[in-house]
């Protein structure tokens, strides 16, 4: 599974309607409207590379309202649950 974080600029009277769009994409998760230098954040989660070439330039770029984006690609995940349970050995 690939998760990558896809940095949305929009139109800002659409912001409400592409993030319904994106949202109902496959392989997009989750929506967030957010401060700061993007106006959305897209969590994709899809099965390879390939997987999130469709979704992006497929799809996401293609919604009504997107100015532009900016996509990274997780390495590795980190919960808060994964540290508890590492600085929880030998309790």
């Amino acid at each position: 599974m690939i998760t990558a974080i896809v940095f949305v600029k929009a139109d800002v009277a659409r912001i409400p309607e592409v993030a319904e769009q994106i949202a109902a994409l496959d392989g997009v998760s989750e929506v967030y409207s957010v401060t700061g230098q993007v106006d959305l954040i897209a969590m994709v989660r899809v099965r390879d590379t390939e997987a999130v070439a469709e979704v992006i330039s497929d799809h996401l770029n293609k919604v009504p309202g997107v100015l532009d984006t900016e996509t990274h690609i997780a390495f590795r995940a980190y919960s808060s649950r994964d540290l508890d349970a590492t600085f929880s050995i030998g309790d």
